[in-house]
């Protein structure tokens, strides 16, 4: 909160007039990136989607690198900012879904029901594990290596449901 104040140049009494808590600014500022107008790209294939989709995370995280930790840091100390930003990233998913929906109608994934979530996670996880887990430097190949291997599993039914879950 004391940092918010000095960079905002107000009092950190101002502050905590607006958000009682971190909690509270936390659930503002995860609330604004969920209403920024961002749309999946479409690169008319799957590896080329999350490839693309992977750089996009991989510019974010290098670019405000700090932000994204302290972000996802402070959530585990806010339950009102863990509902918020289990929120955006479930919103984020719900929006992926038409890589995979695409992928299946263009013939690049079998026509099998195809866990979306289970697939963009492998594909973008391997940018959190490098950049903020192991504070890494960026690998400009990263992005469409993890991108290839999340399709070429997908492709080998690693994220078939199976009746059982599905049902």
């Amino acid at each position: 909160m004391e940092g918010v104040a000095t960079r905002a140049g107000v009092h950190r009494a101002t502050v905590y007039r607006r958000w009682r808590d971190v909690g509270g600014l936390l659930v503002d500022v995860i609330d604004a990136a969920g209403e920024i107008n961002w749309q999946p790209p479409d690169t008319g294939s799957l590896r080329g989607d999350l490839t693309a989709l992977n750089q996009e995370i991989q510019e974010s995280l290098v670019a405000q690198p700090s932000f994204a930790v302290a972000l996802m840091a402070a959530s585990f100390h806010s339950e009102q900012a863990a509902r918020a930003q289990t929120q955006l990233w479930a919103d984020r998913y719900d929006q992926c879904e038409i890589l995979v929906e695409r992928a299946i109608e263009r013939g690049d994934l079998p026509a099998q029901h195809t866990d979306a979530r289970s697939l963009l996670i492998a594909a973008t996880a391997p940018l959190y594990h490098q950049l903020v887990l192991l504070r890494a430097e960026p690998d400009p190949q990263l992005p469409s290596r993890a991108a290839q291997a999340a399709v070429l599993a997908a492709a080998a039914g690693a994220f078939a449901v199976r009746r059982e879950e599905s049902g």
